[in-house]
Parts: structure tokens; C-alpha cells; sequence
């Protein structure tokens, strides 16, 4: 495998993490988003990652590395739907109260979004580290050969 497959394996994960991290992020500005052009409360997104096979010629399909999966990178597949029920708040007084008064909220927790945030924030971060290791790798090799 050659450094740009390096290069494409990490930006896979960079671009499949940032898709994460805007998800997280709308996911927490609508946490309190009551209506919805749909009807009904936000509905609270998740990101499906899947391993995607970056080598495409026929020699590196028969390298018993690539079967182990050592040259896989990451796609997104879809971003769906929770589809747990949204949490109901008493609150007669709320514009989309129902006619028990109770207004239903979206299945949205912050805590949870939060931990999602710090676990996508460190997962980018690594995948950076990756591309600047990769990047020293280069610059050593062509410094060995000049």
C-alpha cells in the first residue's frame, strides 16, 4: 500500500467524523424543537459508518493484509432516524400542548449527545494525528533519497 492510500484512509475517516459531528451538532440545537415542517417533534439523527475497501486492483486483493482488513477506510452509509418515542412534559401553556396539556419534546439527551461529541471530537483528532504521521513518513523518505 502507498502513502496516498494512507492519505484516502484517513480522509475517509476525517470526512465520515465531520458528517458525526454535524449530526451531533443538530441533534443538540433541536433538542428543544417542538415543531417540525413533518409534523411532530425533531427526531433525534444518528450516522451509519460502514468499512469500506480502499484498494481496487487485483494484486492488492490477493495481499493477505488486505484480508485481515488493515486496508479498509470507513463510509457513511445512511443517516437515520431514532425512532424511540419522544418525551412528553406537561405544560398546558405551550403553544403545541395536546388537549391533556402535555407537549411532546424531542428524544433528544444532551448528556448522551455530549459523550457522542467528545468520542467523534477524539476520533477526528486521531485520524489527524494519522495524516501527520504519514505526512513525517513521506518527508523522511524523501530525505533518505536526496
Amino acid at each position: 500500500m502507498n502513502l496516498f492510500g494512507t492519505f484516502g484512509i484517513s480522509a475517509s475517516a476525517l470526512s465520515a467524523e465531520r458528517l458525526r459531528l454535524d449530526t451531533i451538532a443538530s441533534n443538540l440545537a433541536n433538542a428543544h424543537t417542538t415543531r417540525t415542517p413533518e409534523g411532530g417533534p425533531y427526531k433525534r439523527r444518528n450516522v451509519v459508518l460502514e468499512a469500506q475497501d480502499m484498494d481496487s486492483d487485483f494484486a492488492a486483493t490477493l495481499d493477505a493484509v488486505n484480508q485481515r482488513g488493515a486496508h479498509q477506510g470507513v463510509a457513511v452509509v445512511d443517516v437515520v432516524e431514532d425512532q424511540s418515542p419522544p418525551r412528553t412534559v406537561f405544560d398546558p401553556g405551550h403553544p403545541d400542548a395536546d388537549a391533556q396539556g402535555r407537549v411532546a419534546y424531542p428524544n433528544v439527551d444532551p448528556i448522551s449527545e455530549m459523550v457522542d461529541l467528545m468520542a467523534a471530537t477524539r476520533a477526528y483528532e486521531a485520524n489527524v494525528q494519522a495524516v501527520n504521521a504519514t505526512k513525517r513518513l513521506a518527508e523522511a523518505a524523501l530525505a533518505i533519497g536526496g
